[in-house]
């Protein structure tokens, strides 16, 4: 086997760490207005997932196809996570004034809404990359698949920790954390759900009847009036 193949394992895996490492850089420098932050992180987790199933594409055209198209509601979604964020925040910062009994059980419960909160953001900006939906109807899908995969989320969720964690612990791998730190988790996260996604694809392209063959393999298929398929129940892979 010739290493330098541009078949080869080797050099396919070159390319994917090249494109990672690109698709980092972008969602890095598209973050840097924090107004438009939501479309960079939906744009990464789009090109994550076309990585992860190995579809011909090429990572600044693509990525920016993604950014502009969901703009709008990636903004909707991002400044209303912010704002969840800072509520609790200030809720946390109320708790000194309670008793101590009542500060831990307050406590306790906001605990559990940051953790659920968090759960949601780890999905929301997928799923709003590849399939369509409301502004409310994608966070709550987001949320019920957060909580019918649960273990791979909480893997999602160490993925999503791992860099700032060793950032802040580990300052001499800072520059790994520049090339890979949001790239390589939404990758390991996009090969995570992958099947999950792929499973509700399939779904609904059958419960549509046919397929269009003629359909960009880009365009969002998930639609408010298939939602069934995850209040009614997906079996996780």
């Amino acid at each position: 086997m010739k290493i330098f193949d541009m078949e080869s394992p080797v050099m396919q895996a070159l390319g994917k760490m090249a494109d990672l490492l690109w698709l980092n850089i972008l969602t890095l420098v598209c973050c840097i207005p924090v107004v438009t932050a939501g479309a960079a992180l939906t744009a990464l987790n789009y090109m994550a997932l076309k990585i992860v199933r190995d579809e011909e594409c090429y990572v600044t055209k693509d990525y920016f196809k993604s950014f502009k198209r969901n703009f709008k509601q990636a903004t909707i979604i991002w400044f209303l996570l912010l704002f969840a964020v800072l509520f609790l925040a200030y809720d946390c910062y109320l708790l000194r004034n309670l008793e101590e009994t009542t500060r831990w059980v307050v406590g306790i419960g906001l605990a559990m809404v940051v953790v659920l909160l968090y759960f949601t953001a780890i999905y929301v900006f997928a799923v709003l990359a590849k399939f369509d939906n409301t502004v409310f109807g994608t966070i709550k899908n987001a949320f019920l698949i957060s909580i019918m995969r649960f273990p791979r989320t909480v893997l999602m969720a160490v993925c999503y920790l791992a860099p700032v964690v060793l950032f802040i612990y580990f300052y001499s791998v800072s520059p790994l954390m520049i090339l890979f730190g949001l790239s390589l988790p939404a990758w390991v996260s996009a090969l995570l759900y992958n099947k999950f996604f792929k499973k509700l694809e399939d779904q609904v392209t059958a419960a549509s009847g046919s397929e269009n063959e003629n359909e960009d393999e880009d365009e969002h298929i998930f639609h408010d009036e298939t939602d069934e398929h995850l209040s009614g129940g997906v079996s996780s892979q």
